[in-house]
């Protein structure tokens, strides 16, 4: 969700040591800001590579973030997320076995540090022989070809589909976030019980070709009704009973392709906003920076900043002043840096600048223009095929105790008459076991869903197919 977590992060806004601790492989961490952990992983390659380095980050859904400015002038470890609005710069040293150094993104502060990945961490348990058929596949939607796997139960007959749609972000098929891969689980489970799925990597990601820079949420719903038409074209489907089903962002992606196509059989949507993207973006921010030791003068005024950055986007107009007020914020959380971040930082004036201007452009980009305006209930009223909603019960992204109500009232406006609305107990966004639903928890929780979970969705979707 590109990703919603991301204004959360802007807007609170040496020879012999290389060769003992090669840089080369896979290091987790967390950066540290505002009182709490953002789990992080970072995977370094071969200088001569590219990209020579990426990151996953859990709270915003997304694996394999191209990094940039990759400087390995060790001790010192420096690299660049280019993230909107607001670039995040990661300034370090590597000591003995870990990496450790100053953080910057959009006028935060903050700190961040990183150690090898002990073999066998952050994966799953090995797999065995599965009772059903796996296939790779491709298919194209314009100039864009999207790669997946497509898992077809071992028995004859025309069987029903569920296509999935991850969460924002550039994520693989499996949406994999730290080795938990909510999809590859929920393709299983439905498989077994006589589902084929189809789960494809996003542009850009894995097998998958990037396609035009000005992709919105309505090019993901276009991309998702493209692997429809692919399974319409497979003889083992059953070309009236497929269905969506997409996580977060991929929960805004799906009604938009039902409405536009009669061919959804049925929608699965996975913690799913029902309110408009810059109502959505506010709660997640105060919530968030409240839970992480946030002041609520500092909270106040990094609302105010979002609300000029709203107002910019909309009317094309005050961005002089977005950028004098990032420019003061900034200076204002530089002021409480240490010496030592400080200097890792550099020249104060040039870092502000350019921080300023990665985060104008990234406001300014056509995913956050409409994700900021898009209202997801004129949609949901126009949805006449049959609808599950799941959400978690301790969800901080998508709380369902504010996203729910709308989305079920439009639902219910538009006539739609197979309606089912589930809290799972317990449940982060990402549907694990959690203990207060921070995405701080995220890398730390067992990888798998919460009891009930895959039950609740596997069960629904079965009630609603016939087998041909």
């Amino acid at each position: 969700m590109k990703p919603l977590l991301t204004f959360f992060l802007t807007l609170l806004t040496c020879s012999a040591l290389h060769s003992q601790t090669p840089l080369e492989g896979a290091w987790d961490g967390a950066i540290r800001i505002m009182g709490t952990e953002l789990k992080i992983a970072v995977t370094f390659r071969a200088p001569r590579d590219t990209p020579a380095a990426t990151i996953d980050i859990p709270q915003q859904s997304a694996m394999g973030l191209p990094l940039t400015n990759v400087i390995r002038e060790l001790p010192r470890v420096h690299f660049e997320l280019p993230a909107g609005p607001g670039l995040a710069v990661f300034e370090g040293n590597l000591q003995a076995d870990s990496i450790a150094g100053a953080f910057t993104q959009g006028g935060v502060a903050g700190t961040f540090y990183l150690r090898p990945r002990t073999e066998g961490e952050a994966s799953q348990p090995a797999e065995g022989a599965v009772p059903y058929k796996q296939e790779e596949v491709r298919f194209t939607n314009g100039p864009v070809t999207l790669a997946g796997t497509l898992t077809l139960p071992s028995s004859a007959g025309k069987h029903p589909a569920v296509v999935m749609i991850t969460g924002s972000g550039p994520q693989n098929r499996d949406e994999e976030i730290f080795g938990f891969k909510p999809f590859k689980l929920i393709a299983d489970t439905l498989t077994r019980r006589g589902i084929a799925v189809l789960r494809y990597d996003d542009r850009g990601v894995g097998g998958s070709s990037k396609g035009p820079e000005d992709a919105t949420t309505e090019d993901f719903a276009s991309d998702a009704l493209a692997a429809l038409q692919y399974l319409k074209t497979r003889k083992e489907i059953s070309p009236a009973q497929i269905g969506l089903c997409g996580h977060s962002e991929g929960a805004l992606a799906a009604p938009i392709a039902a409405v536009r196509s009669s061919d959804v059989a049925f929608l699965v949507l996975l913690a799913g906003p029902g309110v408009p993207g810059d109502t959505l973006i506010l709660w997640q921010m105060t919530t968030l920076a409240r839970a992480g030791g946030a002041t609520d003068g500092e909270i106040a005024e990094a609302v105010r900043l979002q609300h000029r950055v709203f107002d910019a986007v909309r009317t094309g107009e005050g961005w002089e002043e977005v950028r004098s007020s990032m420019s003061e914020q900034m200076g204002k959380s530089m002021e409480k840096m240490t010496p030592e971040q400080r200097q890792a930082v550099g020249d104060s004036a040039t870092v502000i600048a350019s921080r300023v201007d990665a985060s104008v452009q990234a406001a300014k980009s056509p995913w956050f223009k409409y994700f900021v305006a898009y209202d997801p209930a004129p949609t949901l009223e126009k949805v006449r095929c049959p609808v599950l909603a799941v959400y978690g019960e301790l969800d901080m992204q998508v709380p369902p105790q504010f996203t729910m109500p709308p989305l079920k009232a439009a639902l219910e406006k538009g006539g739609n008459k197979d309606i089912t609305v589930r809290v799972i107990p317990g449940a982060n966004h990402l549907f694990q076991q959690a203990t207060t639903g921070h995405p701080s928890e995220y890398g730390a929780l067992k990888k798998e869903f919460v009891p009930g979970f895959l039950d609740t969705l596997s069960t629904w979707v079965v009630e609603r197919v016939v087998r041909q």
